[in-house]
Formats: C-alpha cells, sequence, structure tokens
C-alpha cells in the first residue's frame, strides 16, 4: 500500500481539498445549515468547535492515520462539507472512509455518491489499498443506509465500542468493500450518480 499523502482529488463534479486552517469559516457556513451537530450521533462541529475540529484532523494526519477532506461543490464554488481517510492501517492495506457530513441542502445530492467514487478510486487505484471500511453509529439509522446503498457489506457490530461527543457510548456498524468487489461497486455508484447529478 503506498503512503496516504495529502492530494486534491476532483471529479464528477465535486473537488476535495486538503483541509486546512483555511477552511475554517467554510467548514462553520456549512455545519450551520441545518445545525448539524444537534445530532448527537453525529461528528459535525458547533461553531466554536470548529477550530478543534481542524486541529484534531491535522492532528490525525500528522500521526499517519487520517487523511482530512474539505468538499467543494464544483458548480456553486461552495464548500458543502468534509470527509476523511481515518484508522489508516498500512500493514493490512486499509483506510476507511468517515466523519463524512454535508450541509443539509446537499443531503440527498449527488454530492456523496460522487465523494464516494472519488475516495474509493483514490484508495483502491492509487493507493493499493485490499479493504476500505465505513463505520456507523448504530443509531445513525440514515447513514447506515447510505453506506448499504454504496454496495458495502456489513461485517457487523462492536457493542459499547467508542464514546459520543456527549459522553455516551455508541454501538458501532462496520462495513467494508474488498478491492475484487470494487469493479461492481464502482458501475453501480457511477450509474447511480448518472441519476442523481444534475
Amino acid at each position: 500500500m503506498n503512503d496516504p499523502r495529502p492530494v486534491t482529488l476532483e471529479k464528477h463534479g465535486v473537488r476535495l481539498e486538503p483541509l486546512t486552517r483555511e477552511h475554517r469559516d467554510a467548514i462553520a457556513k456549512a455545519a450551520a445549515d441545518g445545525e448539524l451537530w444537534t445530532l448527537w450521533f453525529t461528528s459535525v462541529p458547533e461553531p466554536e468547535q470548529t477550530d478543534a475540529y481542524i486541529a484534531q484532523a491535522l492532528e490525525g494526519q500528522k500521526a499517519g492515520h487520517m487523511l482530512p477532506f474539505a468538499v467543494r461543490e464544483l458548480a456553486s464554488g461552495a464548500i458543502v462539507g468534509s470527509t476523511r481517510y481515518h484508522d489508516i492501517i498500512k500493514p493490512a492495506a486499509r483506510v476507511e472512509i468517515g466523519y463524512t457530513w454535508y450541509a443539509k441542502r446537499w443531503q440527498k445530492s449527488h454530492v456523496n455518491t460522487a465523494c464516494k467514487i472519488v475516495l474509493l478510486e483514490h484508495a483502491f487505484d492509487a493507493l493499493g489499498c485490499k479493504v476500505v471500511g465505513l463505520r456507523t453509529d448504530n443509531f445513525n439509522f440514515a447513514s447506515q443506509r447510505a453506506i448499504e446503498a454504496l454496495g458495502a457489506n456489513k461485517d457487523g457490530v462492536i457493542r459499547h465500542h467508542q464514546p459520543r461527543r456527549d459522553g455516551t457510548i455508541r454501538d458501532t456498524v462496520m462495513y467494508s468493500i474488498l478491492a475484487q468487489e470494487w469493479p461492481d461497486v464502482r458501475r453501480h455508484l457511477e450509474l447511480r450518480l448518472r441519476r442523481t447529478r444534475p
């Protein structure tokens, strides 16, 4: 597996830009669309926590286990959310895609499908991953449906796995896509994107 390094990824009407402190105001504005931080089972930062959110992501990048992005929708030019690779395990040729959220007006649009194609393509085709994982809170039913709609396999549930922002402990639903499954998943996502992209 190749080293995941900061890179700009652009395709299908989205640009994934390496997250920097300069994205602060745009990230805060995107999160404010729908006050996404009120969803207690997500990682979306409240406005006053945006600096800490970005700092934590960049610390993970420096430590080598995260690669965070700001998501720009190209037609509007707006930053509409964030996503990242995380839990990068080079000896297993594995990354996970997560910490993903989008401003409310861009949910159920082409943006999530486009971002997932770009991230999966980079993971499998450029980094040489053998598996890409995804995970979500057991109460985040919308996220579970979205991950399953990608074509990911549900691996199971890790009970009492990790703390949420409010201090409660969540169960985590784990999913994965193997390298040999990627060609079929890609075809499925590209068809889906053709149906949803304006």
